[in-house]
């Protein structure tokens, strides 16, 4: 008797784990790779756990909300997602644009000296395309600065095979069929106000200077090996 109840137990446990995991969202937030201090200064805690902890889940939650109007969604890499943005409303391109690019812009961020250096092909490219790398920092910062509201400053690989600085609205990326200039991201710096104002209020520029400090240049000479094998 007492092992018929345990295993009907068992069984009820077992489909209830099932149930639930066929219903769990399919898109999640990963944690920070760093502790919520650990860009500071240039970065202030407080910041970092607003917008990791409230921009971010805000952005993955209502991207969760979206499958039942797109059972698709549930079937995609974000990647991929960017890709078919036309196929869908401004609801997914809000938010799946707003998941996609806050997941990049973590990793492409490390404390300040331990972000490492341009590789040897990555320096090549930059002299290629910009003349320098200060030259392609001043650009950049421009593109950030420039960018009327709220968007994003992008270093992306082209159709050509060429580095490219560009911005987009809100949390459009260069990956969607739906931008103009489009490419494979491999910088990224969120110019939200949220991003920044609380230790910068409206001085923009400076932001974008002090972040290149962050600039975790691993994991952008992994995304320039990544583009421009395909």
């Amino acid at each position: 008797m007492l092992k018929s109840t345990l295993l009907k137990s068992v069984s009820t446990a077992a489909l209830l784990l099932a149930s639930l995991s066929a219903f769990a969202a399919p898109f999640t937030l990963a944690p920070l790779p760093y502790a919520a201090n650990a860009l500071e200064p240039v970065i202030d805690a407080k910041t970092m756990e607003i917008h990791h902890g409230r921009h971010h889940l805000a952005y993955v939650n209502n991207l969760n909300a979206q499958i039942e109007n797109f059972p698709k969604l549930a079937e995609l890499s974000l990647e991929r997602m960017m890709q078919q943005m036309s196929s869908f409303n401004a609801a997914v391109r809000n938010n799946g644009g707003g998941h996609y690019n806050h997941q990049l812009f973590w990793q492409l961020m490390a404390p300040v000296g331990q972000g490492g250096t341009p590789s040897v092909a990555l320096t090549a490219a930059i002299e290629r395309d910009f003349g320098s790398l200060d030259a392609m920092k001043t650009a950049f910062n421009q593109a950030a600065a420039s960018r009327f509201g709220s968007g994003w400053a992008w270093v992306i690989v082209n159709k050509d095979g060429k580095l490219q600085i560009t911005s987009t609205a809100n949390q459009d990326n260069p990956l969607m069929d739906v931008v103009e200039e489009r490419g494979t991201p491999i910088l990224a710096l969120d110019v939200w106000e949220h991003a920044y104002y609380l230790a910068y209020q409206n001085r923009r520029g400076d932001y974008s200077q002090a972040w290149w400090q962050l600039v975790n240049w691993n994991k952008v000479n992994k995304l320039f090996e990544q583009a421009s094998t395909k």
